[in-house]
């Protein structure tokens, strides 16, 4: 894989540290801030709502610009919102730092995920699509326990300053890494892109975003109340919620790494053993979470299966609407977001009820069980279908 893939990279690893550690520090910053749990809950939720409207207007506002310079100004804005969201005591403009920083963040994926495939053969980008999520599974693995321990030790707003930091070094290897691409003719631009819009009519396309979307809200309602879990039904310390978020970064990247190799060519393999043992999964994790070896093992295979079916879900996305270059990797950004911006609502809902801590756990299995006969309904959107330019580089690949 070519080295600007991976300085791509970096920049998600430090936008995925900020979208997921505070996993591990709602408790605090709901303290800090005077709000509930369930209420803090919705910076989760500002933030992936921001992806959904922030990913197709980034897009094609940023279409016509040079790729580089638009990478970099979102990882600048994305470091900027972070310094401010440090700063303040306002929940209300906490929330309103979130979603600046996810309009930046889904401009960069937008785009990052159309900078990726193009730098690998067609027949490739699934395995392009891994090296670039991988910023993202190894931030739950070591930014997102940092942060959380960061937070811990120094306070919340700790964590932010550390997500600003590190988007320094990122934007540096964009400028320097990441080869410029022209900036298109604007003639025709606005008719390119209406005919790029036109491709959200598709069923096929729209059914593959929709099974991504509910993937990932069973992960996020999942993942986003895994601190009560730890530390209330397990009854384990503060310490112990950095080792349960390592165990899920670690099976996510696992997960992405074997879709990775096999999303291109064998998608409905992965969702075919994947979606099922997701639903087993989640609702045994509800089940069993009172005990700690059960809670470890069944993290850690709950990161890995949500990550290979939502990494392969992304590549067949941008398969399918590969007749929208420019907007194919916001619809990707759009889908997923909004299954991020629904799990934690209804996961927050469900804190309320009488499962209480373990209810985001039963939503999670709920949430797969729709996929799962979504995707029965449409299976046959799942075969793979290969183009002439696809057939060729894997001639060429064998």
């Amino acid at each position: 894989m070519p080295l600007p893939l991976y300085l791509l990279a970096l920049a998600v690893f430090a936008m995925g540290t900020s979208e997921f550690m505070l996993a591990g520090l709602l408790p605090d910053i709901a303290a800090d801030l005077g709000v509930g749990v369930g209420t803090a809950a919705a910076l989760t939720s500002a933030f992936a709502l921001g992806m959904v409207a922030g990913a197709p207007l980034t897009a094609g506002l940023l279409r016509d610009r040079p790729g580089r310079s638009s990478l970099l100004g979102c990882v600048l804005v994305f470091s900027a919102a972070h310094v401010v969201g440090a700063l303040i005591g306002s929940f209300p403009v906490l929330v309103a730092t979130r979603v600046v920083s996810a309009l930046a963040n889904a401009g960069f994926l937008a785009v990052a995920l159309e900078t990726a495939v193009t730098l690998v053969p067609p027949h490739r980008k699934g395995r392009a699509l891994a090296v670039l999520l991988s910023g993202t599974t190894v931030a739950t693995i070591a930014g997102v326990p940092g942060g959380a321990a960061l937070g811990a030790l120094l306070g919340w707003r700790a964590a932010f300053w550390a997500v600003a930091a590190l988007c320094l070094p990122a934007a540096l290897g964009i400028g320097r890494g990441v080869p410029a691409r022209p900036a298109p003719a604007p003639t025709g631009g606005k008719a390119s892109l209406r005919l790029e819009f036109a491709q959200l009519g598709r069923a096929r396309l729209v059914l593959v975003m929709l099974l991504g979307a509910l993937v990932n809200a069973a992960t996020f309602a999942g993942f986003t109340f895994l601190a009560p879990v730890v530390t209330g039904t397990a009854g384990l310390g503060k310490g112990w919620v950095c080792v349960v978020l390592v165990l899920f970064g670690t099976g996510s990247l696992a997960g992405v790494t074997l879709a990775g190799h096999l999303s291109d060519r064998h998608p409905g393999l992965v969702l075919a053993t994947g979606g099922p043992l997701l639903l087993v999964g989640w609702p045994a994790l509800a089940m069993l979470a009172a005990e700690p070896v059960a809670l470890f093992g069944l993290v850690f295979l709950l990161g890995a299966l949500s990550f290979a079916v939502g990494s392969t879900l992304i590549a067949r996305i941008l398969y399918e609407a590969a007749g929208a270059p420019t907007m194919a990797g916001s619809y990707a950004t759009a889908a997923l977001n909004a299954g991020a911006a629904l799990g934690p609502l209804v996961g927050g809902r469900a804190l309320g009820t009488g499962s209480g801590d373990l209810g985001p756990l039963w939503v999670s299995g709920l949430l797969v069980l729709a996929a799962l006969l979504l995707a029965c309904a449409g299976r046959g959107v799942l075969v793979v279908r290969t183009t002439a330019a696809e057939g060729e580089g894997r001639m060429r690949g064998r």
